[in-house]
């Protein structure tokens, strides 16, 4: 059997917020309450299930690979809500993305915190394009 990753918990103060932000944010849908989860499942069948914990809730990355239309479609929606972008994990490039490994990619907070980065090439699929060295300004995009 190969091994797949089939869900994560992610853990935030309001499960039906931060669902629906990532849920809209990406263009998925939010599925059925299942117990103490509000579900979102990516088109590779991986499903966030957002739960909702009373605590403060430790800061976790979550990175999804999109198609390029995909990432103009994802970085409209983020600059249309006035959600901050930057081209780095860091916060050093403000309202810009990266073109990492020849690609494009952006990170963002969600509701509850969380970092998350929408890339178009998976790390290392360019070995000749530098890491974090270009970046290009969002057009209207909060930094």
């Amino acid at each position: 059997m190969s091994v797949e990753f089939d869900h994560t918990i992610v853990l935030t103060r309001d499960r039906e917020e931060s669902a629906r932000f990532v849920a809209h944010v990406l263009g998925l849908e939010v599925g059925e309450p299942a117990g103490p989860f509000l579900p979102v499942t990516t088109a590779n069948g991986v499903t966030l299930d957002f739960a909702a914990v009373g605590h403060d809730v430790p800061v976790q990355h979550y990175a999804f690979l999109v198609s390029e239309d995909e990432f103009d479609a994802v970085l409209g929606r983020l600059v249309a809500a006035g959600v901050p972008v930057q081209a780095d994990p860091q916060g050093r490039h403000p309202g810009r993305i990266n073109r990492n490994d020849g690609g494009r990619g952006v990170y963002f907070r969600d509701p509850a915190g969380h970092g998350l980065e929408v890339l178009t090439r998976p790390y290392g699929t360019d070995p000749a394009s530098p890491l974090n060295g270009v970046t290009e300004e969002v057009p209207g995009a909060a930094g």
